[in-house]
């Protein structure tokens, strides 16, 4: 089984993070009325979604931070920096479109993590 450096596991689990998020968010206003049957209420709780919203947040600053200086590009910070500001705008600006903007922003983190881990494996110094 291949060993991952730690820059890319933690874009692996950046990417996960940040999708599982943006699933969240998508699919919570269509079944928000099944998750108590299913025992499943929790997911509604504004806790469990700052939690995913602070757990791609860490992730995301962290895995920049230790493959940035090897890679030196800024586009996977521009686009970690810009699904965040899309979260931001869906949850305190554009309300009535939150449904939409978040799940964009959670998948846009992970494009974030995946632009970088492209190019933590095309970077073959250091």
């Amino acid at each position: 089984m291949k060993s991952f450096p730690k820059h890319e596991r933690l874009d692996h689990l950046g990417m996960a993070a940040s999708i599982a998020c943006a699933i969240h968010c998508a699919a919570l206003p269509l079944v928000i009325t099944a998750l108590p049957l299913l025992g499943l209420e929790f997911l509604a709780n504004t806790g469990v979604e700052i939690s995913m919203i602070c757990l791609s947040l860490i992730v995301g600053i962290y895995s920049l931070r230790i493959s940035y200086p090897k890679h030196r590009k800024v586009l996977p910070v521009l686009v970690l920096v810009t699904g965040f500001l899309l979260i931001a705008a869906g949850h305190f600006i554009f309300e009535s479109l939150e449904a939409l903007i978040v799940p964009l922003g959670g998948f846009t983190i992970a494009a974030a993590h995946l632009i970088n881990w492209k190019y933590g494996r095309r970077c073959k110094h250091q």
